[in-house]
């Protein structure tokens, strides 16, 4: 038996402060395990430094997956009890696997084409690549030299626009649809963490 989200609410309520304690430390807790195991995965796996038609596929395959899972998260936020915990969660599990896509596609180019960067990179230098062209720092330490790199950092670089603009307003429109759904049901103001 599925219950309403008024039940839910009511149930959220009427819990112990030690239990929705218990349920925002769960909350933060999912999102720094799920960052950690991209990164040992990313770390962990067997690369060949291969940048084919075979990695381009892949790569669009990890983006189309990343939109599947920003889609599901927002359908999460809309039903979860705490839509803004929920909304930091699918942030954190997306934004990682973003920046791990894109590393490991530089990496890869690396080792496919060397001098494609301005210095031969490693598995940490493409993700600190990858995290200041998404944090628009640029240092102009490492720059992509040949054009399938810089291809591929301009694609990184509309995606950076895609899932800060868009997939950030998906997430913020699911939880204030949530949160008005939610005072709407209860009759009452009641504003959820």
């Amino acid at each position: 038996m599925s219950m309403d989200s008024a039940d839910v609410s009511k149930v959220r309520e009427n819990l112990p402060r030690r239990t929705r304690r218990g349920f925002m430390i769960r909350a933060l807790l999912r999102p720094t395990a799920t960052a950690t195991c991209v990164l040992v995965v990313y770390f962990a796996l067997p690369l060949h430094r291969q940048f084919t038609a075979v990695t381009a596929v892949l790569l669009a395959a990890g983006l189309v997956l990343l939109v599947a899972i920003i889609v599901w998260q927002a359908r999460a936020i809309y039903r979860s009890p705490y839509p803004r915990l929920q909304a930091v969660e699918a942030l954190a599990m997306s934004v990682p696997l973003f920046l791990v896509l894109f590393a490991t596609g530089y990496y890869l180019m690396e080792g496919t084409e060397p001098g494609a960067f301005s210095e031969q990179l490693t598995r940490v230098d493409a993700l600190y690549f990858t995290i200041t062209v998404f944090a628009t720092v640029g240092f102009g330490d490492i720059v992509p030299l040949t054009q399938s790199a810089r291809v591929l950092t301009m694609v990184q670089m509309l995606g950076d626009l895609l899932i800060i603009g868009l997939a950030a307003r998906v997430l913020v429109t699911a939880v204030q649809r949530s949160i008005d759904r939610r005072a709407r049901d209860s009759g009452a103001g009641g504003d959820p963490p």
